[in-house]
């Protein structure tokens, strides 16, 4: 079986390739850059469930690298509004080329996960069997083809894989717009802190975040204005004229001393400034190609975090890739569900975030006329939507915070609608039950069939779950219920199951009396609950969590999707620019890469079958 291939490797390529490696699947990471991680002041905040996906993949300094937010506040002129304490659950907050650089050294130590860097992908087709890709390297012309089970575009905003594709990728191109900088300081306060209309002029909107090592990301917003492309651009990327270096550091003093009193010692990091958009990808799935990251989705309007939902991405495509590679490579193939899910429950989930920022931004952004005068005069109107502005920037509720996957009969994630300026409108997952089908499960302690204690989310990544509410089980030891009440039999029905599955057990679940078994999905979401080892009712919960029934003889491939009009089937070849079969005059002759399938002699060119 072929590898899958990560086209990208930045943070979601590289953490998709370490989630299929723990679940042994090899793959291929053709990178356009040259390998290096430099420093800027991109940076990342972590919930609770990336900083324990990015644990469990191989990069558990994720949170020692990290810095732990104690508070955070948000300040009007000179007054405190709004302060959060954040002792339980913890807000990291890390730079994203620590991230990077901690994601490639785990991947340095994993014999399943192959780096290749100056590979730009110019060429893609994919067929039954698989997808075929044509790269170039971008410094002598060589150009290689690779051949992969499945290939996923983590390539970013200007995204090459979605271009071949011929995917839409609409939205709005300029939601809001900030210039960054890091700066290592000592400043007076040591929570996380937001400031609107600050009382030194110049400035609509200061924030200040704690990272690492005595350094701060700085924040302003930029006055609206300035025409944008309507075609995707990095959403990092500088703007020359936009902030100039004497109007930065104009920025900085004035911000330091507003803060401190006096101008402070300081030492500037790095400086950048970007713009924040909305765009969703019209499909995440195209046949056996998929899109994840910046490639499939932007939002970064009010502090949203959209790196933390591309390591989402990866966490919910990875165990689906990995379940139909091992099937079809030994056994039954998955229905075409278990593929589809990904772009059902993904794009479905940006998409509330994206609809609840349309519905958030008047009341917490008013531009022009008079809703911008009654906002600048009545504080108490600011003071209601303050917590708002938290979520964005904390990543909790509705702008970031854990999503669950309730599937509604079309097979697309339910909505819940958005409670406007209300601190309880948080997100999905908060808001269900802990037993409702889709919610990520809370992280609980287990023991494990041996009797070893652990914890829930420490467990997750490598198989199916099934977890057993048995009160009383921590007093006693293993041998003496391990061969008592439910356990023989929930052990017969794991291994009978469908799907990969580990048996656990723990004192209790929120919601779910003794005896309660609840089956958890990979990435953490529960499939269902039934109460006892009921082993029909846990078949069809597993059977739906893998797609259906197992594809027919001489029936389609689980992962190819059925022609549709207006729908590419991903049978003919993508060809960019002035590439394509026979279209390299002038440059290297291809390389073919070693474990490929080889071109016949006679066929000059076209992607190796």
């Amino acid at each position: 079986m072929d590898p899958v291939i990560v086209v990208g490797a930045g943070p979601v390529g590289l953490a998709l390739a370490l989630a299929l490696a723990r679940h042994e699947v090899p793959t291929v990471v053709l990178d356009e850059g040259s390998g290096l991680c430099p420093e800027g002041p991109r940076s990342v905040v972590l919930g609770a469930d990336t900083a324990a996906f990015l644990t469990r993949i191989g990069y558990p300094r994720a949170v020692s690298d990290a810095a732990r937010w104690d508070a955070f506040a948000i300040w009007r002129r000179r007054q405190e509004v709004l302060r959060i304490d954040l002792a339980d659950p913890p807000v990291l907050h890390l730079p994203q080329h620590r991230l990077q650089r901690g994601l490639r050294d785990a991947l340095t130590g994993t014999p399943l996960v192959r780096l290749v860097p100056l590979s730009r992908v110019t060429e893609l087709a994919q067929d039954r069997d698989g997808v075929s890709v044509r790269t170039r390297n971008p410094q002598d012309g060589t150009e290689t083809w690779w051949r992969g089970s499945h290939l996923v575009g983590c390539d970013g905003a200007r995204s090459a894989v979605r271009k071949l594709l011929r995917i839409r990728f609409p939205g709005r191109p300029a939601v809001d717009r900030n210039a960054v900088a890091t700066v290592r300081v000592d400043l007076p306060f040591t929570e996380a802190r937001l400031h609107r209309e600050p009382p030194w002029r110049g400035d609509r909107e200061a924030s200040a975040r704690p990272l690492p090592d005595g350094v701060w990301r700085l924040d302003w917003r930029l006055p609206p204005g300035r025409p944008v492309p309507s075609e995707p651009v990095d959403p990092h990327a500088t703007w020359p004229g936009v902030v100039t270096g004497d109007t930065l550091l104009t920025r900085v003093t004035a911000t330091l001393t507003g803060w401190c009193g006096e101008l402070p010692r300081y030492e500037l990091l790095a400086a950048a400034d970007h713009t924040a958009q909305q765009r969703l990808a019209a499909r995440f799935r195209s046949g056996r190609c998929f899109l994840a990251g910046d490639a499939a989705h932007l939002h970064g309007a009010l502090g949203m975090q959209n790196l933390a939902d591309g390591l989402r991405d990866a966490d919910n495509l990875a165990w689906r890739l990995a379940l139909a590679w091992h099937l079809h490579t030994g056994g039954p193939q998955p229905g075409g569900s278990l593929l589809d899910g990904y772009e059902a429950e993904r794009r479905g989930a940006v998409g509330a975030r994206l609809r609840a920022v349309d519905q958030a931004m008047p009341l917490l952004r008013p531009l022009r006329g008079w809703q911008a005068t009654r906002r600048s005069l009545l504080s108490g109107s600011f003071r209601k939507h303050a917590p708002l502005l938290a979520d964005g920037q904390l990543g909790t509720g509705r702008f970031g915070g854990a999503p669950a996957y309730p599937a509604a009969p079309s097979g697309v994630p339910g909505r819940v609608p958005v409670q406007r300026g209300r601190r309880d409108a948080t997100s999905l997952s908060e808001l269900l039950p802990a037993t409702s089908p889709g919610v990520l499960v809370p992280d609980l302690p287990v023991l494990t069939t041996d009797g070893t204690p652990d914890q829930l989310h420490a467990r997750l990544g490598a198989s199916f779950l099934l977890l057993l509410v048995a009160p009383g089980t921590a007093v006693w030891s293993a041998e003496h219920w391990l061969g008592a009440g439910l356990m023989p039999r929930l052990a017969e029905v794991a291994a009978a199951l469908p799907v990969p599955a580990e048996v656990l057990v723990t004192e209790e679940y929120p919601g779910a009396g003794p005896h309660t078994v609840l089956l958890i999905r990979p990435d953490g979401h529960l499939v269902g609950v039934t109460q006892g080892a009921a082993a029909d009712d846990l078949l069809a919960l597993a059977e739906r969590a893998r797609g259906g029934p197992p594809t027919l003889a001489g029936g389609a491939e689980p992962d190819q999707e059925p022609d549709r009009p207006g729908r590419d089937t991903g049978t003919e070849s993508a060809r960019g620019t002035g590439s394509g079969p026979g279209a390299g005059a002038g440059t290297a002759a291809p390389r073919q890469v070693s474990g490929a399938t080889p071109r016949p002699a006679d066929s000059p060119s076209g992607p190796p079958r």
